[in-house]
């Protein structure tokens, strides 16, 4: 007989894991950490085992996943979607390979990277894809094919596949972009997502595609649920097949069979997921005999040749020393926590940024506290809670005064933020000249924080079409400007004259227009003039563009401020139209380049540059698909292949040399 206070725990255990689940799942959501909700998970199990009878088909311990959401059409899968079986100590995982090894003594392995993200369906007839769908429940997930069509690893026809095809992959957002577009949300005053994982499911499950094709989304193919006529030998086979059909497989994937390999890669692999660009919460061990499998069966739940280990989050314990404001460029005030400094992840953390008021009201933080911080998705510090009080610590508020021009601040209703909304508020002015000057908009190089900072407060500065005014003798004025960097930072501006209108419209700092909607716009229009007087319905013809982005443009170049900067810019000689080539006449059109080991001069990113200008495309793998492997210093595994595969290989200076580029030029 189960005693009372076990009952009454295990249903208010219940409770609990399905009002999570629900947030996690249908809501993206989640006010707990994936640590949190696995300890619960674990517990009601424990209960179930010990006391059978109170367990029903209900319980959270026998449900895979979520339900399927209303706002999209139910899709019943063929196959089931299993979740998998958890494990978070090395006994676990011995225990699991034994049990398997004791079944099938010959049985292989494969380690897969677990990717931390929403799980999809993808069906192929023909080698087209026709349809895509989440998880949902295991049984029936939502439709989200249009969605699935906007991400750009995806391929939408496969060469030499089966007649019908259905594929089990991961959709995933990019630490790098999840980085950048939480910062985006905090500049902007809202909630930023929480974790990778949510921001790719909140982005996936949006009812705009729109929407979904600004947020950078990535995707890995791990499993081939069903093939027509087609079946291979072992899980490492299928994969394999899936690379040379176009699919983005699943990352350095393994095939082990002693178990003290196995336990070795399982080390080996969670000391390098804090260099990856991807999140993820543990490694997958699948039996990789496919027949085998088969004959191991699966439970209600999750298979039984499958087994999760799931790694810990590093979290450690450091003082509060103090909390600083800062005002972007909207003016949106963001309040950071300056920390002790700690080793964390693999980096010291001295900073953490803190949102808003209410997370920190949240959080109850007063300077000189103890707190626990970590990195959400392993790159970005995050303080989860106080682990003790100071004695006599006051709570932090947020200012009611500018803490740069002492204007009063707002907090509009409906957002989270406050925000400063004097125009000419110094701080705002040197942020959104700093954005203009950035890498990735004009490519002022040499104008950064410091400099721009000390043009703004003498005065010199104030928009970007004053920065084109200076010479050689007001920046020499300047405190450690030297006469070299004075004629470096001339030289740098006569070279951001020359950019593509792209980078001119993502500086200029449109509200919800990033890069890859600068580049967009600037094809579409092909000169700055004409997008200036363009309506909505033009702006909403381009692919990807919603009525929020398009409103957006439309509402600033309709400010007579933004008219007589565009006159000061134009004035000065810099440029208004698209540089882009046609894709087709493109010199590097319909080829696909992989790039691995370290080139001589250029960054991989400014390669990625060079090939996409030139109409050409990057992949992350090496398949018969590939062009070219464009490689340089310590060329790994995919320099190997390329070599088995016959892919031509190409150096740096080859490279250059195809897209008519000189290698002094690119370090002038």
């Amino acid at each position: 007989m189960v005693e009372a206070f076990l009952e009454r725990e295990y249903h208010e255990l219940r409770t609990q894991l399905e009002r999570h689940s629900r947030l996690y799942y249908e809501m993206d959501a989640p006010e707990i950490e994936d640590s949190e909700y696995d300890a619960m998970q674990r517990r009601l199990s424990a209960i179930e085992e010990e006391y059978p009878e109170l367990a029903d088909a209900d319980s959270p311990t026998r449900r895979v996943g979520g339900q399927a959401n209303a706002k999209f059409s139910p899709v019943r899968h063929a196959v089931p979607m299993e979740s998998l079986r958890d494990a978070f100590s090395k006994d676990e995982v011995q225990g699991f390979l034994q049990t398997v090894l004791n079944q099938f003594p010959d049985a292989g392995f494969v380690l897969e990277p677990k990717i931390d993200g929403l799980s999809v369906s993808l069906e192929y007839e023909n080698g087209v894809f026709v349809r895509g769908s989440t998880r949902g429940d295991g049984t029936v997930g939502e439709d989200v094919t249009e969605n699935l069509r906007t991400i750009a690893d995806l391929p939408k026809k496969l060469k030499n596949a089966p007649a019908s095809l259905e594929v089990r992959g991961e959709v995933y957002m990019p630490l790098s972009v999840f980085r950048r577009l939480t910062a985006e949300q905090t500049e902007q005053g809202e909630t930023p997502f929480k974790n990778p994982r949510n921001a790719a499911a909140g982005s996936l499950r949006q009812k705009d595609a729109a929407i979904t094709a600004q947020r950078g989304l990535s995707l890995f193919v791990f499993n081939v649920q069903q093939a027509a006529e087609v079946w291979w030998r072992t899980h490492s086979d299928s994969l394999e097949a899936l690379r040379d059909m176009g699919f983005p497989v699943v990352a350095f994937y393994q095939v082990l069979s002693a178990p003290d390999e196995i336990l070795a890669e399982l080390e080996h692999i969670g000391e390098k997921r804090v260099k990856l660009d991807f999140d993820m919460d543990g490694a997958v061990i699948k039996l990789n005999q496919l027949e085998e499998r088969r004959r191991f069966g699966s439970t209600a739940k999750y298979p039984k040749w499958a087994l999760a280990f799931k790694y810990p989050p590093e979290e450690k314990e450091t003082t509060l020393l103090d909390i600083t404001v800062q005002v972007g460029r909207t003016g949106v005030l963001t309040p950071t926590a300056v920390l002790e400094p700690v080793l964390l992840a693999g980096t010291t953390v001295a900073r953490a940024t803190l949102h808003n008021q209410d997370r920190i009201a949240d959080l109850g933080l007063c300077p000189g506290d103890r707190v626990l911080v970590r990195k959400a998705g392993e790159i970005i510090p995050e303080v989860l809670r106080v682990t003790v009080h100071a004695e006599g610590g006051s709570p932090f508020n947020m200012p009611e005064n500018c803490p740069s021009c002492g204007a009063a601040t707002l907090r509009e209703e409906g957002e989270a933020a406050l925000r400063c909304v004097n125009a000419a508020c110094p701080a705002q002015i040197v942020r959104h000249l700093v954005h203009f000057c950035s890498r990735p908009a004009m490519a002022l190089d040499g104008f950064g924080d410091a400099i721009i900072g000390k043009l703004v407060t003498e005065g010199i500065i104030k928009t970007p079409a004053d920065i084109y005014k200076l010479n050689k003798d007001k920046l020499i004025e300047l405190e450690k400007i030297a006469d070299t960097s004075a004629e470096n930072l001339l030289k740098s501006m006569e070279n951001s004259k020359k950019n593509d209108v792209a980078r001119l419209i993502f500086g200029l700092g449109i509200r919800h227009i990033g890069e890859k909607a600068a580049k967009a716009l600037a094809r579409h229009f092909d000169n700055l003039r004409a997008l200036t007087s363009a309506n909505i319905e033009q702006i909403l013809e381009i692919d990807g563009f919603g009525k929020v982005m398009a409103q957006s443009a439309v509402d600033f170049f309709a400010l007579k401020e933004t008219a007589e900067l565009l006159d000061l810019l134009e004035t000065a000689g810099v440029n208004f139209s698209s540089l882009e080539q046609n894709d087709e006449q493109s010199v590097l059109a319909k080829q696909t380049f992989v790039l691995t080991g370290t080139l001589p001069t250029l960054s991989r990113a400014e390669a990625t540059a060079i090939i996409e200008q030139h109409g050409g495309k990057v992949s992350s793998s090496v398949s018969k698909r590939t062009s070219f492997v464009l490689f340089g210093e310590d060329a790994g595994a995919k320099l190997t292949k390329a070599q088995k595969l016959g892919i031509p290989l190409i150096g740096e200076a080859e490279f250059l040399r195809r897209v008519n580029i000189q290698i002094d030029h690119m370090n002038g």
